[in-house]
């Protein structure tokens, strides 16, 4: 009889679902994305039709029930993360944009009603493009989620919502947004905010990076939703954060990889005193303890996802892997830029752009929600 072999503890192998995707959105970010980040950072806005193309690959309404004219696929926030990461090795700014309607769908689906998703969600299974997004972050030191200044009282016609908030990716594209609000004497809540709602301005900000993605700032002055706005019949604040926080950290996992490569080719490829600059201990050592700090980074994040997927407490796990990506992101961000000496300090490389896009991991909330 053969030696039964004890169960796999830690099992990373995709799904055959997953890879096909992995191996689907790989190829779009290096043809549609890395190819063309450089000048869509100059310009300050994605190439034209690229999200419409993004759309193409389907990573919207995989998850959306076949009742709304989805796939049907159950929810994944570990193949959400994945889609995260290869996205963003073609280009942050881009990935996030591309990412926007899908963390709005990933909320809904996530803590809305059934009634609420039939009425948001079918759009997004539809070859039209239609864009969301989700607002959270308010432009304020030390911003913290549970205490928020954006506020909703509740009216006859429902609730008025009154704040601002900020680095709300595609706000000025998106027909329906989440905003997230204090609701007075309740709580932590969020509501559906339609374009074009009396009351709301939304203004576009110039940032150091995510320079192709509109971050914008969104004012709600008294805003009126209807009672139906509210989003589930409860709201969980804290689990929203730690979803958005797990694709965060897959953005910068995507980054620094694109990084890694990069840096790694160079100077195989740069020679110095009549030898490979790799052949330079301090070149080597830095270079090892970049693909050192990104693999613990991957590994994190890949926990973090998988706790969520599995219905365990994740919060611990959310946690550790986006203040590791905050720090170690940029950390690597600034590794490259120094291994490429003067030239990374110029524009013909593209550390110096990834560079840039890192430091936003730190202080970005409610984006890339898994």
């Amino acid at each position: 009889m053969p030696e039964q072999q004890p169960p796999a503890l830690f099992d990373l192998t995709l799904t055959e679902e997953q890879q096909m995707m992995r191996d689907t959105v790989a190829r779009f970010a290096e043809s549609e994305m890395r190819e063309r980040s450089r000048t869509s950072d100059e310009a300050g806005h994605p190439p034209e039709g690229f999200y419409q193309r993004a759309l193409e690959l389907g990573f919207n309404m995989v998850q959306l029930p076949e009742a709304l004219g989805g796939m049907g696929a159950p929810r994944s926030p570990v193949g959400n993360m994945l889609i995260a990461e290869d996205l963003a090795s073609g280009d942050m700014s881009l990935a996030i944009g591309a990412l926007s309607s899908l963390s709005f769908i990933n909320a809904v689906l996530d803590q809305g009603t059934q009634a609420q998703q039939r009425t948001w969600l079918p759009r997004f299974a539809e070859e039209t493009l239609h864009q969301a997004t989700v607002a959270l972050l308010e432009s304020q030191a030390g911003f913290d989620p549970g205490s928020m200044r954006t506020t909703a009282k509740r009216v006859d016609q429902g609730y008025e919502l009154t704040g601002t908030k900020s680095m709300v990716p595609l706000a000025s594209a998106s027909e329906v947004m989440l905003v997230v609000a204090k609701l007075e004497g309740e709580g932590p809540a969020a509501f559906f905010v339609q374009a074009g709602a009396d009351g709301m301005h939304i203004e576009r900000q110039p940032y150091m990076g995510l320079r192709a993605l509109s971050l914008d700032t969104v004012k709600l002055e008294g805003v009126t939703v209807p009672a139906d706005a509210r989003l589930g019949e409860s709201f969980d604040l804290q689990r929203l954060i730690d979803l958005g926080k797990i694709g965060l950290s897959a953005l910068t996992v995507g980054t620094c990889q694109a990084i890694l490569d990069y840096v790694k080719e160079y100077c195989n490829e740069r020679v110095a005193f009549g030898e490979p600059i790799t052949n330079r201990q301090s070149v080597a050592f830095m270079i090892a303890d970049i693909a050192i700090e990104l693999e613990g980074l991957r590994m994190l994040t890949y926990r973090a996802a998988a706790r969520a997927e599995q219905g365990l407490d994740f919060h611990k796990q959310a946690y550790q892997a986006h203040l590791q990506a905050a720090d170690k992101g940029m950390k690597i961000g600034t590794d490259g830029v120094q291994l490429l000496g003067g030239h990374g300090f110029i524009r013909d490389h593209m550390v110096e752009l990834w560079y840039r896009n890192l430091r936003a991991i730190g202080i970005l909330s409610g984006c890339a929600i898994v």
